[in-house]
């Protein structure tokens, strides 16, 4: 993909990631914590039963981190997929005899779509993580 283009990716999905961090993950790990500390302050509960009340503290938060992981894998898988479609596209007008250049353009033009049509995701899927972190919160 072109690097410009990569880019453009990169600084979208890396705000809509910092901005879930910020504003739903964050508070979770507080949570998380405070959870976890109560469960060490208990003096009556054994060794294992403090490590089970820290685990099912952690589980919301391993939750959210799994559930936002899927997400962008699915973004990044369909984003190579499409430029993969460009560049097989590419390499069938390499072999009908098309000039170099000419390929070039039309390939850099397909990727240049594939980059649009998947930043226009961006704002459905945050919007779709933002509401699955919040039914994890509960």
């Amino acid at each position: 993909m072109a690097e410009s283009q990569q880019l453009r990716v990169q600084e979208a999905v890396d705000t809509m990631v910092k901005g879930l961090e910020r504003e739903n993950i964050r508070k979770m790990q507080g949570t998380m914590f405070r959870c976890s500390a109560s469960c060490c302050e208990d003096t009556q509960a054994s060794m294992q039963q403090v490590h089970q009340c820290i685990e099912r503290c952690h589980a919301p938060l391993a939750q959210a981190q799994a559930l936002v992981t899927s997400e962008l894998e699915k973004f990044q898988d369909r984003l190579a997929r499409c430029t993969m479609h460009c560049n097989d596209k590419a390499k069938d007008l390499m072999d009908a005899g098309s000039k170099e250049q000419q390929v070039k353009r039309q390939l850099e033009s397909c990727v240049t779509k594939c980059v649009d049509d998947h930043m226009h995701l961006i704002p459905t899927m945050t919007k779709k993580m933002k509401d699955s972190l919040a039914s994890i919160a509960k």
